[in-house]
């Protein structure tokens, strides 16, 4: 056999072997798709059943990391609607069971809002806040679903949960509002438990309201919808299952004038939200 008929044998045997490898490389990669690939592809597509925890064939990626799970990993979506004000909104940040939760445990313990008294530091009623709502207890922390919210609130904001105060549930019928004001205070009294308020998540719990945006006055200028009317600012829809996130604390540690905010005129359905305020030190 001359050399020439040795090299065309060895390139033959090496054409063989490049064409077995690239099967099995394409063999290797559809069973790595059938097995991972389409565990990604099923997350997505089945986020009910993620969020509702009934992981079906075991393909979501956080089907056995409980803390992804309890942060909505995946799930929740960041958008930064302004740095001065510092404000977050976090899309799809409840779950639907969440939200309902809260509303259920607040429908029957409903009483009128009130707002705080600069001077004693008292809840009082006021015109300036037309809702209802309730505050949870301490037995009411102790539910899975309630100490799960929390501890998200803890990791995106980055106050830890014992800094935050108790959440407050809130009702908004058509024609009820909140004007605008700032959450920090400017009392002594409040200040000596857990110090001055740094930050708040609001969270929404229902879907069809018409109006009852939240809009913050000094964090833009232009125009936005405002309980109908426009209005100068940067207004945010109440969508079920959002929170805004927004600092009461500029970073120099002091407060932040422009963080001022409100709640926008009902125009029509029920707007329910849950307020979590976040304070310097544990709150006790």
């Amino acid at each position: 056999m001359g050399p020439s008929r040795y090299v065309i044998v060895l390139l033959t045997f090496v054409t063989i072997g490049m064409a077995g490898g690239a099967l099995l490389q394409l063999a290797f990669l559809k069973k790595l798709e059938q097995s991972s690939g389409a565990g990604i592809y099923n997350y997505r597509r089945e986020i009910g059943e993620y969020e509702n925890q009934t992981f079906g064939s075991g393909l979501s990626l956080w089907a056995n990391d409980e803390d992804a799970r309890t942060l909505r990993v995946g799930l929740v979506k960041q958008e930064v609607i302004s740095w001065q004000p510092r404000i977050i909104l976090l899309h799809n940040f409840l779950s639907a069971d969440e939200c309902d939760h809260l509303i259920n445990l607040a429908r029957p313990r409903l009483v009128k809002s009130t707002v705080v008294d600069a001077t004693t530091g008292k809840g009082i009623e006021s015109k300036v806040r037309t809702s209802t709502g309730m505050f949870l207890n301490g037995n009411d922390r102790r539910h899975h679903t309630i100490q799960a919210i929390e501890t998200r609130i803890a990791a995106y904001s980055m106050v830890p949960v014992q800094n935050g105060e108790l959440l407050q549930v809130l009702r908004y019928e058509s024609d009820q509002y909140y004007k605008a004001h700032h959450d920090y205070f400017s009392d002594e009294f409040n200040l000596k438990r857990g110090g001055q308020r740094v930050a708040t998540m609001l969270m929404y719990l229902t879907e069809g309201v018409e109006g009852g945006e939240t809009i913050f006055p000094q964090a833009g200028d232009k125009e936005c919808s405002c309980g109908g009317e426009m209005k100068i600012g940067v207004c945010v829809k109440p969508k079920r299952g959002d929170a805004v996130l927004f600092w009461s604390i500029k970073l120099d540690g002091q407060v932040d004038p422009t963080s001022l905010h409100g709640g926008c005129k009902v125009l029509s359905g029920e707007k329910w939200s849950s307020t979590k305020w976040m304070r310097q030190r544990a709150f006790d």
